[in-house]
């Protein structure tokens, strides 16, 4: 969970407000009373579709996957264009597959005009037993295409309120709660679309604790997200830097990581191990693998297409890049902090 401030006396304060609040926001029914499962007032808590969890108990993580995407674009972007049950149908194999491998938490990185469906989500936690979390927030990569038009005539602030709203009172008319703040920019500099929806993120992180997490072009659009967020008072531990393996510059993630950003090389697939073997020797040569998440950015049900399309296998970390890791001489010490402190960390 991300936290203000630079000095420890402050992060330690602000994390105790933001676990408290939490549990005030999150818990309390609508008929007026809770029920707390395992925790305690000191737990560091993740929001997944089904409710609170202990980050202790998230496990291993895949911390950037999809289930379903939509590409059409906001304007067109709607729930009859796809059937529930065949989605779930075609992607609950995958998940079964991966909790056979050890996964324990999925994190869906889908917000809202690009696919997202809590509804779907929550059905496959509960078929499957895989933690799985959701994020609130709007994509402005990809030329805004994902933008909803009202986006444009609101402040950060009006846009901020709508994702605080899913925070306190669901998504969408749900129970479900976003675990995570997901937006996205193209390459540096940012267009005034996308430093809106930034620093719409970095208040609605100010307000509910939730990591920001930022599909990002390039360093130059890294750092400039880094800037807008300080300006607000939002510490890097609070945002992750997705597919920083887009940026080739390696000295960049070092830069982020000193600064106690987060560093996600989540494209991991069979044509990229060496690339990411690279990376993460790089990481580690520095002794930056706290700072450091992996993912696959794999799935997903394609709508519009027949059956969903190409579905990618959420299984090459587990199958091949763990192996191949261990080869070079990453220990299971390095790698339960890659796959499972480290995201528990993090959100």
């Amino acid at each position: 969970m991300g936290v203000l401030g630079s000095s420890l006396w402050w992060k330690v304060v602000v994390m105790k407000i933001s676990r408290k609040k939490f549990i005030s926001d999150s818990f309390i029914l609508s008929a007026g009373s809770f029920l707390l499962q395992s925790f305690n007032v000191d737990d560091e808590i993740v929001m997944t579709v089904n409710g609170p969890l202990s980050s202790q108990k998230m496990g291993f993580t895949l911390t950037h996957e999809h289930i379903m995407a939509d590409f059409i674009g906001a304007d067109k972007f709607s729930r009859d264009r796809y059937n529930p049950d065949e989605v779930v149908m075609v992607a609950l194999p995958f998940i079964k597959d991966i909790k056979e491998k050890g996964v324990n938490t999925f994190i869906d990185c889908g917000p809202a005009y690009l696919g997202r469906d809590v509804n779907i989500l929550k059905r496959i936690s509960d078929m499957t037993g895989m933690n799985i979390m959701t994020p609130t927030g709007y994509y402005g990569a990809v030329n805004e295409k994902f933008v909803p038009a009202h986006a444009y005539n609101e402040t950060a602030r009006q846009l901020a309120d709508r994702w605080i709203s899913e925070w306190k009172n669901g998504i969408e008319g749900t129970s479900v709660k976003p675990g995570l703040i997901k937006t996205s920019t193209d390459k540096g500099p940012l267009t005034p679309m996308q430093r809106k929806l930034v620093g719409a993120a970095g208040i609605t992180h100010l307000e509910t604790g939730l990591t920001i997490a930022i599909h990002t072009g390039d360093g130059a659009a890294a750092f400039e997200q880094l800037d807008i967020l300080k300006k607000l008072g939002v510490a890097p531990a609070a945002k992750v830097w997705v597919h920083a393996q887009n940026e080739p510059d390696s000295e960049m993630h070092i830069r982020a990581a000193k600064l106690n950003g987060w560093v996600s090389f989540d494209g991991v697939n069979p044509a990229t191990l060496q690339d990411n073997l690279i990376y993460l020797k790089r990481m580690k040569a520095n002794g930056l693998l706290g700072q450091v998440l992996v993912s696959q950015d794999s799935g997903w049900y394609h709508v519009g297409e027949p059956n969903g399309g190409d579905f990618k296998p959420y299984s090459c970390i587990s199958t091949q890049l763990i192996p191949l890791l261990q080869q070079n001489g990453f220990t299971s010490a390095e790698l339960d902090g890659i796959f499972k402190i480290n995201p528990a960390k993090a959100f």
